[in-house]
């Protein structure tokens, strides 16, 4: 292995360096030819950060003959755009087939999509949206220290997407942290979409990474020897680092340099020849029109490293009128977390905050576990992604938050996190009306119909602290994406009718499957969370009346119970009871698959019909007929 490895020696050899510009003519031929072949891409990025590309990627210490070794170094391309980039040099250095990447380069059913994944192999995560990269970084920098596994994070960005306020809050977390094995590359070609960088939002990106506590380097980003130094520096100094490389956009074909045109455009096929022959490269790019005439050899499968060993046996039990839903959150969270590091001697889980500890209930655990906490200040952009990041380093990822900040705030966040199927484990309290007096902007009422959008998360809505408890012991051994709602009131403890617990030491949590509370004929009402009680009281002062309604707990609205859905509808009235946006609830997903069943039945729904006043949490369900007495009427109404 060459000496220049991991950047120990101190300068560049003299055969790197002449196999690296002449790889860098050749790659940059690939990406011409992937991108005229596809008829679209971004060509002009690619060229301008390739050269960053090849020195990290042949020298930082990763191998294309095992690209998830546990110690290899992880390299972020936050820019995905650059895909061209990357595949060229990836493929050149053996990760994948070359032919392939340039052949089918776009194409439907290709691993080699417009911008990088991480099911790709030394594509350590997918992004696309900008901005993100530097937090997903972080989250790996964290995992590092976290495992006791020494390597390096390389995080490589744009200069337009440095616009974004992501970047600030990740360079702030990452200096609280002392993510010392952090390194950021800034690709500085001065130009994004619109036109030069500092004409469409001005900033000092130099003075803002120092004046955060980052050391900064300033190089030549096509000057492979001035590429090295850095890099060799950054990588073993005593702080997170940033490297500002100025380049120039389309480097190495002169009609293409610094025309911000090709950021987004593929050439033509008249500039693709007169590209070729200046870069002195044989025109083979009918070779590549025929192959994409086929399909891919090889599909590549995203690795997954989610067997992380919790131990999540056993229960607690509230009893007495009314529980706390947060608490029964935060005591599951502590207990499970205290009975692994007993019997294992570690602790693989991190909680994340955004300066609500004491309010989502994860205070206890960051007094007993400060190593395993992270309180990132109100930046829930960089702590959604953060977190979802430390999920796929086979560590339990849970980040606890207010509804309206971490669903409907961090939304984009969270859909990346879903693209790139991270593990993460969301609790958010403070959802529906319940918030009260607050008011409009923290009512969240749009949970259900958010999450619904994201194809791999799982949605958990618990109706009380003992239904709660066994819902955090599944979720933490369960592989996977899952948001867990909560209310911010306290709730009545679900009991049986003879006065029991319902949901007691003998219950186990089943995803999909709805409990049933009470039984009847006379109707059904099918409700879950903070308004499961309220219903219950209902449905119990009719049979008082003699009057017998099913009540129906559907704690999981993305997978309904369909054998429960039937029962309920052969009362012959239904009626959905939520505090919830009502359009986009468990009533409109109930709705649709009644008719999609091909189910009769009356059916009525009730929720939320616009942005909530600031009042009593029972004077807002008043305001909005969806209080115990309103539900009471339209049962005898109906029945």
């Amino acid at each position: 292995m060459d000496d220049c490895f991991r950047f120990r020696r101190e300068e560049l050899s003299q055969e790197l360096f002449e196999k690296f510009k002449r790889l860098g003519v050749i790659c940059r031929g690939d990406i011409l030819k992937m991108t005229t072949l596809a008829g679209c891409g971004h060509p002009g990025g690619s060229m301008s950060s390739l050269d960053i590309y090849i020195v990290l990627y042949h020298l930082a210490n990763v191998d294309p003959r095992d690209p998830y070794k546990e110690d290899r170094d992880r390299i972020v391309v936050s820019h995905g755009h650059t895909s061209p980039g990357v595949y060229s040099v990836l493929g050149r250095r053996g990760f994948f087939d070359i032919d392939e990447a340039i052949a089918f380069f776009r194409k439907v059913g290709s691993p080699y999509e417009g911008h990088v994944e991480r099911h790709l192999p030394g594509v350590e995560w997918s992004t696309g949206n900008l901005g993100q990269g530097l937090s997903a970084g972080c989250a790996f920098a964290i995992a590092s220290k976290i495992k006791g596994v020494p390597y390096h994070v390389y995080v490589v960005m744009g200069d337009g997407e440095q616009q974004k306020g992501q970047i600030d809050e990740a360079r702030r977390f990452a200096v609280k942290y002392n993510l010392k094995n952090l390194t950021a590359i800034v690709d500085y070609n001065n130009l994004q979409i619109s036109g030069k960088v500092n004409e469409i939002m001005f900033q000092d990106i130099k003075k803002e990474f120092w004046t955060d506590g980052w050391e900064v380097y300033e190089i030549d980003g096509h000057d492979l020897r001035e590429i090295y130094r850095a890099l060799r520096e950054a990588t073993y100094d005593d702080a997170p680092s940033l490297i500002f490389a100025r380049t120039v956009m389309g480097k190495g074909v002169s009609f293409m340099e610094n025309k911000r045109e090709f950021h987004g455009r593929a050439p033509t096929m008249e500039e693709y020849k007169r590209a070729m022959e200046e870069l002195g490269l044989e025109d083979d790019l009918e070779k590549y029109r025929k192959m994409r005439e086929g399909s891919p050899r090889k599909i590549y499968h995203l690795e997954k490293s989610y067997e992380v060993e919790l131990i999540t046996q056993g229960r607690i039990t509230y009893e007495g009128e009314f529980g706390d839903t947060r608490s029964g959150f935060g005591n599951a969270l502590l207990d499970v977390a205290e009975k692994t590091k007993e019997k294992l001697g570690i602790l693989p889980m991190a909680v994340f905050d955004c300066d609500l500890a004491e309010s989502v209930r994860v205070y206890p655990f960051w007094k007993r576990f400060p190593e395993s906490f992270f309180e990132s200040g109100i930046q829930e952009h960089h702590t959604a992604t953060c977190a979802g990041a430390l999920s796929v380093c086979g560590i339990v990822s849970v980040f606890a938050d207010f509804g309206v900040f971490g669903i409907d705030e961090t939304y984009n966040q969270h859909r990346l996190n879903d693209i790139n199927e991270t593990n993460l484990k969301l609790f958010c309290t403070h959802l529906g009306v319940d918030v009260g007096e607050d008011g409009k902007t923290h009512h969240c009422t749009d949970y259900i119909g958010l999450f619904m959008n994201l194809f791999g998360y799982n949605i958990i809505l618990p109706a009380d602290p003992n239904q709660m408890d066994a819902v955090v012991r599944y979720v933490l051994k369960e592989p996977g994406n899952f948001m867990v709602g909560m209310g911010r009131s306290k709730v009545k403890i679900i009991k049986k009718e003879d006065g029991s617990i319902f949901f007691d030491e003998n219950y186990t949590f089943s995803y999909g499957r709805a409990d049933l509370i009470r039984d009847g004929d006379a109707a059904a009402v099918i409700s879950y969370g903070s308004m499961l009680w309220r219903a219950l009281d209902v449905v119990d002062r009719l049979r008082g009346e003699g009057i017998y309604v099913q009540l129906w707990n559907f704690t999981t609205p993305k997978a309904l119970d369909e054998e429960a859905l039937k029962k309920a509808a052969e009362t012959g009235f239904v009626i959905v009871y939520e505090d919830h946006n009502i359009y986009t609830g468990l009533g409109s997903l109930l709705a649709e698959r009644l008719f999609e069943l091909g189910l009769r039945t009356r059916f009525v729904k009730m929720g939320v019909k616009n942005y909530a006043p600031s009042g009593k949490p029972q004077d807002i369900l008043r305001f909005f007929s969806i209080d115990e007495e309103s539900l009471y009427k339209t049962l005898k109404e109906g029945i």
